[in-house]
């Protein structure tokens, strides 16, 4: 009997005495404060700036275990250039062909962490249907109790360079840039 009570009063303390192991949190992109945004050089004159408005998605981190997922859709149907016939020009078949194409999507296979703050992500980015392995550079992080929403939110800027003609959209280059840096500016509310 004594054997019994020594063997529970151990498992007892060291269920006291064990780290917590966090969970997983996943966080839904807040629609209104998530944009990615395109660059690009045009014609040497000016580096244009665009932006989608639509996007969808999750952000899943375990900051303990440094370990996450972000899953993106983005609407390329709401593609916006401040100028509704160059909207109509960008979503045509020479570029993303949204007729045919109207969602790109990032899917993420590692997120890469210094400490407990993501610094990178890779995954796949498939535009205009063609997928190739990126990696967003996290120029950005925070993790807080949103002010108005009173619930755990996140925060993240990232980038990218991608090739036009790797998601074949080509058209003008080199005269309009092959290179196109992708901005994201993402916040998520956790579920």
């Amino acid at each position: 009997m004594t054997s019994l009570k020594t063997l529970v009063a151990a498992l007892a303390f060291a269920t006291v005495t064990a780290p917590a192991l966090a969970a997983p949190e996943t966080y839904r992109l807040d629609a209104g404060h998530t944009f990615p945004r395109f660059s690009y050089s045009h014609f040497g004159f000016s580096t244009q700036l665009s932006r989608f408005n639509r996007t969808t998605g999750t952000v899943t981190l375990d900051r303990a275990a440094r370990t996450g997922a972000v899953d993106i859709s983005i609407d390329t149907t709401s593609v916006d250039t401040g100028f509704a016939v160059f909207d109509e020009h960008i979503q045509a078949e020479d570029f993303l062909d949204t007729a045919k194409h109207p969602t790109a999507t990032f899917r993420s296979s590692k997120v890469v962490f210094s400490g407990d703050t993501p610094t990178a992500v890779e995954g796949v980015l498939t535009l205009r249907g063609v997928s190739r392995p990126v990696t967003l550079k996290v120029t950005s992080f925070q993790a807080m109790p949103h002010p108005i929403l009173k619930k755990d939110a996140i925060g993240a800027n990232a980038t990218v360079t991608v090739k036009r003609t790797d998601f074949n959209m080509g058209k003008y280059a080199p005269h309009v840039g092959d290179d196109v840096t992708i901005d994201v500016a993402v916040e998520a509310i956790r579920e």
